[in-house]
């Protein structure tokens, strides 16, 4: 005969048993099968036949604070503490401050957060003023444009928000050196740029990829970017969505400029502007939307921007594509689909326009592919 066994030890034994077939804490086991927070409704009466599955790591933090009431006082002791080849996400928490500071994020760090602790995205400010024509200390030479990066990221998986980053390179007081300063360079693949500000004049933010060959995604939303010649640029597949574009003066007051320079690799796609504002203080008609940046004279390149439901003011060309370095932008894939606004305009052999079945191919997720971008 069975001996009697009180149903609460039964349950308990049952409880036991799958921990153990498992290999997972009891705790864990019997949280889930009373369904602490860890099941959803109407899923608890399956519980003693489930297999609990291990929940994501949690996200390691590292605090940054300018007047040491953190782990570290600059943003690249945080960055040169995470482990090589991390395996999940480290969050470096930035406190309100003004961090005048070159940052990298090398290629063997995947998985940095960089993220603004302060109620607005201006409380948290990384700058630097390095150019393109800045001689370095050591005296090898200029640190060309990529080099002149404020912060430069190379790990994949990245992600930024909240905080703003800049280039404030004086163009006037070092008009013998070459003029290029960028604020925010990415060469990686799958950046998340949430609730930024990048600001700076010339190739304010280069979006690359870590060689010709490779891909590299890059997804801007919610953000500001600021700039005048060719600042927003690269290789890389690039999506600004509903941001705030802002033209910008040169040095010496005058008005005129180009927002994009794609160089996009042959069958890749490139910059894509949606559903954003492009705007600023800056003389009607000035501006293009973009021309073709053949970097190196690689004739085998296909630049690509789309700019598309998007508001433009009147700063923009009535033909907002131009030539560049001797490549005709008709040879390459520029176009428009159904902005708005006192810069936009009908289509015509300078302003070509998608057709919705083209638009239809040229959405968010046409960029981005299998990578759906989330805050983590």
């Amino acid at each position: 005969m069975t001996p009697h066994v009180p149903r609460s030890s039964r349950t308990r034994h049952r409880r036991r048993r799958t921990a153990l077939a498992a290999g997972l804490p009891l705790a864990l086991a019997a949280g889930a099968a009373l369904g602490h927070g860890l099941l959803g409704p109407g899923a608890q009466s399956q519980a003693s036949a489930a297999t609990a599955v291990p929940a994501r790591a949690a996200a390691t933090t590292l605090t940054v604070a300018k007047d040491g009431s953190g782990q570290y006082t600059t943003v690249q002791a945080a960055v040169n503490a995470v482990p090589a080849n991390n395996p999940s996400r480290v969050v470096i928490a930035v406190r309100p401050g003004t961090y005048r500071e070159t940052v990298k994020v090398p290629a063997n760090k995947p998985h940095v957060t960089l993220q603004g602790t302060g109620s607005s995205r201006k409380d948290t400010v990384i700058v630097y003023d390095n150019a393109a024509g800045t001689r370095k200390p050591d005296g090898s030479g200029t640190y060309g444009t990529g080099g002149s990066a404020t912060v430069a990221v190379e790990a994949d998986d990245f992600q930024a928000r909240n905080l703003s980053i800049s280039n404030d390179f004086d163009e006037a007081a070092h008009q013998d050196i070459a003029q290029q300063a960028v604020a925010l360079r990415t060469a990686a693949d799958k950046v998340f740029l949430d609730r930024i500000i990048v600001s700076g004049d010339q190739d304010t933010l280069l979006l690359d990829t870590a060689s010709k060959d490779r891909l590299g995604r890059v997804y801007l939303t919610d953000s500001y970017v600021t700039g005048n010649v060719d600042f927003v640029f690269g290789r890389a597949t690039a999506v600004l969505d509903r941001s705030v574009i802002t033209l910008k003066k040169r040095w010496n007051g005058t008005s005129a400029g180009y927002v994009t320079a794609p160089s996009t690799a042959a069958g890749r796609k490139g910059i894509l502007i949606t559903g954003s504002t492009v705007t600023g203080s800056v003389s009607d008609r000035s501006f293009y939307l973009g021309r073709p940046w053949h970097a190196g004279g690689d004739a085998g390149l296909d630049p690509q921007t789309t700019v598309r439901n998007t508001s433009l003011s009147a700063a923009i060309r009535t033909a907002p594509w131009t030539d560049m370095s001797g490549f005709s932008w008709k040879d390459d894939r520029f176009a428009e689909y159904r902005n708005t606004g006192a810069g936009s305009g009908a289509a015509s052999t300078d302003r070509p326009q998608l057709t919705d079945a083209q638009a239809a191919g040229q959405e968010i997720a046409d960029w981005l592919g299998d990578w759906k971008p989330s805050a983590s």
